[in-house]
């Protein structure tokens, strides 16, 4: 209906609302390679009839998968494609996702019925999932996370992302898979340091969610490893699937985080500077570690967290090979990253602190001084001041 916009014109105002459903499956499927298992076919949609598909995977994935991937894909009669792509984080570039969609143009993928399989660690499963996200404004993709981080944390909700400049994710989507699918036994051949990498997002779920999860990563912390996680004993499936049905429980709700409250940013108000700055350097939950003791100091000085609650906290991520503090990371450094989280979280800092082991609440006032005390902190708590995760 046209309005009087009082100067003797009318306007004509049109409003448009829709949702967007979004409906996918984190499954963990053990055996994923073996011929007789279902799980990868189907998601390429090979039920019965011929299909096609496009690989983008991780070069040291193609290595010591690439074989076997191969001999699946043939058994099935999938007609695939191969690009390989560089997994380190340096990798994760608007010209690597630009790289990927030319594989898309080059293969001719059909724009719905034909699907982009995306195998590897975090950084490939971000700069596929946006590739997919961007050709032809989406095509279908299924992710394959064959690290630890990328099997709890990055391989299970919608974000992609690459880095630009001096910022960590600053260009990204938001993008669901059609399906990922989680094999422990990928986890055989991850060295140890990127097994303890993938623990500090568990540990992160941990803190600020689940005390059972806590106690149990207390319990096993000095038995994880690659064997060990690969085989998915009692203890471990729980970790596991805890703290992958954690962070789900999380996202679910809130996939396009128009609620900037997030207790899964637990950790990620102080790491992003750090993750590019760090020499040598660190990688994402090495740094998430570091920035989760800053909290945990944070909180123990505000009084949210106990002495026992803290010195808990921190032998934890010790005990899981993980740091606690960074020469990098000064005062000045820590509040130029709360300013740029408070721009990134639309004008608050919205920093989710522990509250007691396994809950949180978030706080919008962290001042400079609270900052250099929690150096000072965690500093004191780590003996030397330079502890480091092991190479």
């Amino acid at each position: 209906m046209p309005e009087s916009t009082g100067s003797g014109r009318t306007s004509t105002t049109w409003r448009v609302g829709a949702r967007q459903p979004v409906d996918y499956e984190v499954v963990i499927a053990r055996g994923l390679l073996e011929p007789q298992n279902r799980e990868l076919a189907q998601a390429c949609g090979a039920d019965g009839v011929a299909t096609r598909c496009l690989v983008l995977i991780d070069d040291a994935v193609d290595v010591l998968y690439g074989e076997a991937l191969r001999a699946y894909f043939d058994a099935w009669s999938i007609d695939t494609s191969w690009t390989v792509i560089n997994g380190s984080e340096e990798s994760k570039s608007i010209a690597q996702v630009v790289a990927a969609t030319e594989a898309m143009s080059s293969m001719g993928i059909l724009r719905r019925a034909e699907k982009v399989i995306a195998i590897g660690g975090g950084a490939v499963l971000d700069v596929a999932g946006m590739a997919a996200s961007l050709y032809r404004r989406g095509v279908p993709y299924v992710r394959v996370p064959t690290t630890l981080i990328g099997q709890v944390d990055a391989g299970v909700g919608v974000k992609t992302g690459v880095n630009y400049g001096t910022h960590k994710n600053r260009l990204g989507s938001y993008y669901a898979p059609e399906k990922a699918l989680i094999d422990p036994e990928f986890l055989r051949t991850v060295p140890q340091r990127h097994i303890n990498n993938g623990m500090a997002e568990i540990a992160k779920m941990a803190l600020i969610k689940d005390r059972e999860l806590f106690e149990l990563l207390e319990s096993v912390a000095g038995e994880v490893s690659a064997a060990t996680l690969a085989d998915a004993g009692p203890h471990l499936l729980e970790i596991m699937t805890r703290a992958i049905g954690g962070m789900l429980d999380e996202l679910e709700p809130n996939l396009w985080e128009h609620e900037l409250e997030r207790v899964v940013d637990y950790g990620h108000t102080f790491s992003p500077s750090l993750e590019l700055r760090a020499d040598p350097p660190l990688l994402h939950g090495e740094a998430v570690a570091v920035d989760m003791a800053v909290c945990v100091a944070v909180a123990h000085n505000r009084g949210l967290l106990g002495h026992e609650g803290a010195d808990r906290a921190l032998a934890l991520l010790q005990a899981l090979g993980l740091p606690t503090t960074d020469p990098v990371f000064t005062t000045e450094l820590l509040a130029e990253s709360l300013q740029d989280a408070v721009r990134h979280r639309d004008g608050a800092q919205r920093v989710p602190l522990t509250s007691g082991l396994g809950s949180a609440v978030f706080v919008n006032d962290i001042d400079d001084g609270e900052l250099a005390a929690a150096l000072e902190f965690v500093r004191a708590a780590a003996g030397t001041g330079l502890v480091r995760a092991s190479r």
